[in-house]
């Protein structure tokens, strides 16, 4: 039987190359499409409806959240304390963030993020969570805006959801890496030049 060490170390690994994987570069490049070259040049789900269409948005999306669920769930079922959990809960969200794949240069880790969070918080919390952001994405219509403003709350929602200072530590780590993935939209934000969110393709691939 494997140690719990063992556990934690493979899950850690096993977590960083599921989130390694580029699905928003994996469909884009099926229709011929390096998603990296168009748009934002962002390979996550936002980037995908603005050259595809909704259908493959969507399927990237829940692609890129089910990244962050598997890891999360197998933690809270294979690991005893939050610090190891947390540890695992992350690894999805770093490898979409730096994926071994793409030379480290991925996506800004939001979806994945609420993957791991769904399973972490619970599904009435993450409700909740859930509820705002679409409340704040309806009334900014900016994208970028809402995840930053959302993911400056991660450290207080996960106290309140389990009074556990590792997931509140997490927390400000997640806050702080979505902080860091859209440091170019929040200049953009600054300048008023950031792109309102639509539920349509905005940009021609060619």
């Amino acid at each position: 039987m494997p140690s719990p060490t063992a556990n934690l170390i493979f899950l850690i690994i096993f977590g960083y190359l599921l989130g390694s994987i580029p699905w928003g570069y994996l469909i884009s490049k099926a229709k011929r499409i390096d998603i990296r070259k168009v748009g934002s040049g962002n390979i996550g789900g936002t980037n995908v409806l603005r050259i595809l269409d909704l259908k493959w948005a969507v399927l990237v999306s829940i692609l890129d959240v089910i990244k962050g669920v598997i890891p999360a769930y197998l933690a809270i079922n294979f690991l005893v304390f939050d610090w190891q959990i947390a540890l695992v809960a992350i690894s999805p969200i770093l490898g979409h963030i730096f994926p071994v794949w793409l030379k480290f240069r991925g996506g800004k880790g939001v979806a994945t993020t609420f993957g791991a969070l769904f399973i972490l918080l619970g599904w009435k919390f993450f409700l909740i969570l859930l509820l705002i952001w679409l409340l704040v994405l309806a009334v900014s219509q900016i994208m970028s805006f809402t995840n930053l403003l959302l993911a400056s709350f991660f450290p207080l929602i996960l106290w309140l959801s389990s009074f556990s200072l590792a997931y509140y530590i997490f927390g400000i780590i997640l806050a702080v890496l979505i902080w860091w993935t859209h440091r170019e939209n929040l200049q953009r934000i600054k300048e008023g030049r950031e792109s309102k969110f639509k539920l349509k393709k905005t940009i021609s691939p060619a």
